[in-house]
């Protein structure tokens, strides 16, 4: 871990990455906001693009691009003079890149979803995304506390949103349908979904899931808190894991057009 002094380039990108992060939760967790997995996607890249050049900068990497014909580098520019730095995905393919596996596959969907996204309209996928938002503000909090202290961490601003009513049984099938989803993005999450094992498609570092359970008390005090997270030996949360998976939704196989073709074409015969 590195302390920061002011006035450094480091400690410039940590700042200007930091307040990326709390500005695409800030338009997430807003209700006047229609517009908020676009903001979200970019705003949270931009965050973390930052966040490793200032790892790489303090590590004496260089994340500039350059060609070296002879033995003098000679750097990539834009056509108004500024250095090209490595975006998001380089960052994150370079050998000496500090981020877990599980961690940049979630960040590599994301990239892959604004490509999708920024250059056209979409709808109704916040609800569709939300787990594997959720899992990249955790990570990158995770990775901004271990790189430059806790004093940079953005917990504290990563909290739940209040509901005006409980979840009734026809709004939960809403949040779970994705037929209203854009062709384009359905296409794009089935296809990064198929490619990654049944491991790496659970573990909270790509998407962070909860199963919430009404709880009801007999004691005053004891139920002050409206979302209440259990060790995974807790005996507790064993028999919630336990009888949830008795009961819980089976989801339809996911099939690319080329085996839906083959399945019909077995069915006409």
């Amino acid at each position: 871990m590195t302390k920061l002094r002011k006035g450094t380039k480091k400690y410039e990108l940590v700042m200007k990455s930091r307040e990326a992060a709390l500005a695409a939760v800030q338009i997430f967790n807003n209700p006047n906001i229609t517009f908020k997995s676009e903001s979200f996607s970019v705003l949270i890249i931009i965050s973390w693009t930052y966040l490793l050049h200032a790892y790489y900068e303090n590590k004496g990497i260089e994340y500039r691009y350059y060609k070296k014909p002879n033995k003098r580098k000679i750097f990539d520019r834009t056509k108004h003079g500024a250095y090209k730095h490595w975006e998001l995905e380089r960052c994150l393919d370079n050998d000496k890149s500090p981020i877990d596996y599980e961690s940049a596959l979630n960040l590599k969907f994301l990239i892959g979803l604004r490509h999708e996204i920024e250059h056209q309209m979409t709808s109704r996928i916040d609800d569709s995304l939300s787990a594997r938002y959720q899992a990249c503000c955790l990570n990158y909090n995770h990775y901004i506390c271990k790189f430059f202290g806790k004093e940079h961490g953005i917990e504290k601003h990563l909290s739940f949103s209040l509901q005006f009513s409980s979840i009734s049984e026809e709004q939960k099938n809403l949040l779970s349908e994705f037929e209203e989803l854009p062709e384009n993005i359905k296409s794009y999450i089935t296809k990064f979904d198929e490619s990654i094992s049944d491991e790496e498609y659970g573990s909270p570092k790509y998407a962070y899931r909860i199963l919430f359970v009404p709880k009801t008390v007999n004691k005053r005090g004891q139920a002050d808190k409206v979302i209440e997270f259990l060790k995974h030996d807790d005996p507790l949360a064993a028999k919630v894991n336990t009888e949830y998976q008795l009961i819980k939704e089976t989801e339809k196989v996911k099939y690319l057009p080329k085996k839906i073709v083959s399945i019909r074409m077995m069915k006409g015969s």
